[in-house]
């Protein structure tokens, strides 16, 4: 990679060994940067522009569209994933008799907000099974989906426990010739690999930038497919929602004609400051180069993956198969509690889910020195 990792994370080298991107991506020093000069200007709020606020929104649509191949009037921004998916599941128009079915193992962003559809009395949610490996039974969904009686799916992209990967465009073909509205939480992909929303037919998809894109807590992107934005009206309505909301001059004449675009889908004030310190890390990414951090990433993963497959007192849960994985690499291990106490001893930042899982999430920092180093400890 052309970019110096040492000015960006100037922590790297040291002690520390950062494996929990899936939990917290640390934010590049340029982003630091800009955080701070917005702080100071927010208490200096006379010299920030209302057109300085407003193209840096602008700006962040258009970085967030260059992620997964949408166009920026497919994009409203949102401070968090839920947020999207709460958009989802408010804007489509789900027939009582229907059903959203789902898989066991979501994380929890991904299923309140269609539960809350069911204790409403609208449409019934179902999750899949997993397979006795903890994995998607993915061959189960088709024939669940030739019953006719199903108008929504809604998965993770990546799963946030194991670490696989759906097939996007599979299961977006599936949908799409079913007439079944697709909805993916992607967090835990976008960042971590390529992703092409058109081609795999997703109708609704949403992601926080705070892990694989590096950006603040706060900051994040909702895509959805233009065809839906002209045809579906919000639930949730503010002063942005509706067309030409940044000329204040006719704030006051009270139209509500929602904006043209994906921002009518944004309520009210967004939080700034979050979204610019999100411009800064996203223009890095794309500098660096999308497919460039995607291969570095899963190159490292897949020196995880291999190294922990040649530890006897280890059990992978991630596939070994590049095409079912992203960045999340996840073990399961008897002695969970002792070997996590072992990598926190050594300064190796990674999360311990239940079950007796420890996952690992290499980024664009790590190096293979720093993997061969963790495989030492996890075999020790």
């Amino acid at each position: 990679m052309s970019f110096d990792i040492a000015k960006e994370f100037p922590w790297t080298g040291g002690d520390i060994t950062y494996l929990n991107a899936a939990a917290t991506g640390p934010l590049p020093e340029r982003t630091a940067a800009v955080l701070d000069h917005w702080t100071r200007l927010r208490a200096e709020p006379w010299k920030i522009a209302l057109e300085e606020q407003f193209d840096a929104l602008a700006k962040a649509r258009e970085l967030c569209a260059g992620l997964i191949g949408a166009d920026r009037e497919e994009i409203t921004l949102v401070p968090n994933t839920s947020t999207g998916l709460n958009i989802a599941a408010q804007i489509l128009p789900i027939a009582r008799d229907k059903v959203i079915v789902g898989y066991d193992g979501e994380f929890p962003a991904n299923v309140y907000p269609w539960m809350a559809i069911a204790r409403r009395g609208g449409a019934r949610y179902e999750q899949l099974a997993l397979l006795p490996n903890g994995l998607p039974d993915w061959e189960a969904l088709p024939a669940r989906l030739d019953r006719g009686d199903v108008a929504v799916v809604a998965i993770s992209w990546v799963s946030f426990v194991s670490g696989d990967r759906a097939d996007l465009a599979a299961i977006g073909a599936m949908c799409h010739e079913r007439k079944i509205w697709f909805v993916v939480d992607a967090i835990q992909g976008v960042g971590a690999t390529l992703l092409d929303v058109h081609a795999c037919n997703i109708d609704i998809l949403s992601c926080g930038a705070q892990k694989w894109l590096l950006s603040p807590w706060g900051s994040g992107f909702c895509y959805v497919r233009r065809e839906l934005v002209h045809s579906l009206e919000p639930r949730t309505v503010g002063w942005l929602s509706v067309r030409g909301a940044e000329d204040f001059s006719h704030m006051l004449e009270y139209d509500l004609t929602y904006a043209d675009d994906a921002r009518r889908f944004e309520v009210a004030t967004i939080p700034y400051q979050d979204m610019v310190g999100m411009d800064s890390s996203l223009e890095l990414l794309h500098e660096i180069g999308l497919d460039v951090v995607a291969a570095r990433i899963h190159s490292l993963a897949g020196r995880l993956v291999d190294g922990i497959a040649a530890i006897p007192a280890l059990s992978l849960v991630t596939p070994r198969d590049p095409k079912r994985r992203a960045g999340i690499v996840s073990f399961h291990a008897k002695a969970a509690e002792a070997i996590s106490a072992r990598l926190n001893a050594n300064k190796v930042s990674h999360s311990i889910r239940g079950g007796g899982v420890i996952r690992l999430a290499p980024h664009i920092y790590n190096t293979e020195q720093e993997i061969d180093r963790v495989l030492a400890l996890l075999n020790g």
